[in-house]
């Protein structure tokens, strides 16, 4: 397993989601969270397994939500660059590497 390290960025992305979501709904954020960790936890476990979306930069999807992890593998670390809904911009989250 490697570390999984969010960029505050991703990490405001995360929070933004959650907030809208629960808002929506009581505990519907909570289940949003839950995707995303797992979402994590298979990047964790296997970080190679999903697939490279733009040169190095990887994508695992959330289940029940329309939500990306978009991360890239250096020096045995997953960095997270993004969490972004999949009708944003992906120009946004590719800008983010730098």
């Amino acid at each position: 397993m490697i570390d999984v390290i969010f960029r505050p960025e991703a990490e405001e992305d995360l929070l933004a989601a959650y907030g809208w979501y629960q808002e929506k709904q009581a505990g519907l954020g909570e289940e949003f969270l839950r995707c995303v960790e797992a979402v994590l936890h298979q990047i964790s476990r296997y970080p190679e397994a999903n697939a490279c979306v733009h040169r190095e930069i990887r994508r695992g999807l959330t289940r029940r939500f329309p939500y990306g992890v978009f991360y890239i593998i250096e020096a045995e670390k997953a960095i997270v660059l993004a969490v972004f809904h999949a009708s944003r911009n992906p120009r946004a989250w590719r800008r983010r590497r730098r």
